[in-house]
């Protein structure tokens, strides 16, 4: 983690506008007259594959049929897999850093964006840019630089009228529908506090190939470098966190956390966080997340409230109250988001979840930078405040390196916070 310089801030962004350049400025996607709807996929590993096979899913659901116009990956191997599941011509499977420019030129309405979340910023905007409807994989960036570039272009994206979803499912899950439902009606009063849990395995371990390329490999084994997913607090303990902060209906105001590193064979992140967040007015939510096999598990939300508690999406002990079962097309929440946003998108009233989703994210990048440094980190540091340290403060390389070929591999240990 290392402060922006001027001269790397000019350049990338010198080299993002050139890529939002190449992108036609198509303006406001219109599906709703045509008799299919159009998609490009930016991102084919598996949660790649995943979205767009939902989107198709969603899609049939509501008697639309669906043409993927391109498909794009880093690596040759992944574009021609995908093209092939989703019946892609060959020529329209693009490979390198710049395929994202590709397949948003394609000729399609929509895009699925599930490139490592590091890309995120860069894609989203170009994306925007050129009119087209995205979905946008969680998390939405790695550092503060990055979600406040989101922000802003998710405002770009709500004055096009521009349909935003992002994959923070359980928003559209209807256990937790009905929960907040609930809750919000005074089913366990005023929450008061809370735990989030995230205890679990690591996903998967890479290792470098001998000759490859710092850029190949940060981008293969994305997973466990801070500076491509964000550290897994960032990258998947971001669900958790969303839903405190949907629950509650605001982001937290400062996070004291602390973690550290014991099992991790690859990487610079950390194996485990526990993170004190102040949502103001004296709630704290104890955040957990640990990535190590052969401990307990567990995944999920617990409020507290002044006469009773409630799961994020399970039993609720307090005051009994009816709440209205919500409408949904699918019981799969991971299809259940996609007809969130191609059904907004056919009725001229498109869903922009930029802002929650960005904030989730923030949650997360603080609760990081205070484990990682030891310190309070506040909201407004990252937020508002440009004069503090942690507003600036950017990883490197950045997305836009990968496409300049001027990527160097960031050291593989972790952070070590304080004094002995």
């Amino acid at each position: 983690m290392n402060p922006l310089p001027r001269r790397d801030f000019l350049a990338t962004a010198t080299l993002a506008a050139a890529a939002l350049a190449a992108a036609p400025a198509l303006g406001q996607s219109a599906p709703a007259g045509k008799a299919r709807l159009t998609v490009g996929l930016i991102g084919c590993g598996g949660r790649g594959n995943g979205a767009l096979t939902d989107f198709i899913a969603a899609a049939k659901l509501l008697g639309r049929e669906v043409t993927v116009t391109a498909v794009g990956d880093a690596f040759a191997p992944a574009a021609k897999g995908a093209a092939k599941r989703f019946g892609v011509e060959a020529s329209k499977a693009f490979a390198g850093y710049d395929a994202y420019r590709k397949v948003i030129a394609s000729g399609c309405d929509f895009v699925v964006m599930a490139a490592p979340p590091a890309f995120r910023p860069l894609h989203f905007a170009a994306a925007v840019e050129a009119g087209k409807h995205c979905f946008i994989e969680k998390p939405v960036a790695v550092d503060a630089v990055g979600a406040r570039a989101m922000r802003e272009a998710g405002e770009r994206a709500k004055a096009k009228g521009l349909g935003v979803v992002a994959g923070t499912q359980r928003r559209h899950q209807a256990a937790y529908l009905i929960n907040k439902a609930r809750i919000d009606a005074g089913a366990i009063g005023d929450i008061r506090g809370g735990t989030l849990h995230w205890n679990s395995t690591v996903p998967w371990i890479k290792r470098r190939n001998p000759g490859e390329s710092a850029a190949d490999y940060l981008a293969r084994n994305w997973l466990n470098f801070t500076e491509m997913s964000g550290d897994h607090i960032v990258e998947q303990h971001v669900h958790n966190l969303d839903v405190a902060i949907w629950f509650l209906g605001r982001p937290p105001v400062s996070a004291v956390g602390y973690g550290g590193r014991a099992r991790r064979e690859t990487g610079n992140m950390f194996d485990f966080f526990s993170v004190d967040y102040d949502f103001g007015g004296g709630v704290h939510i104890h955040s957990q997340c640990r990535q190590i096999s052969g401990t307990w598990s567990r995944v999920g939300e617990l409020f507290t409230g002044a006469s009773g508690e409630a799961f994020g999406a399970g039993k609720v002990t307090g005051r009994k109250v009816d709440v209205p079962e919500p409408r949904l097309e699918s019981e799969n929440p991971y299809v259940q988001e996609h007809v969130a946003l191609i059904k907004g998108v056919l009725a001229g009233n498109p869903p922009n979840e930029t802002r929650a989703v960005t904030d989730s994210t923030l949650a997360a990048i603080m609760g990081r930078l205070s484990a990682y440094s030891g310190d309070l980190v506040r909201w407004a540091d990252l937020v508002d405040n440009a004069r503090s340290p942690w507003h600036g403060q950017a990883c490197s390389p950045a997305a836009a390196d990968f496409e300049k070929g001027e990527v160097r591999l960031p050291e593989e240990k972790p952070p070590v916070p304080g004094k002995a």
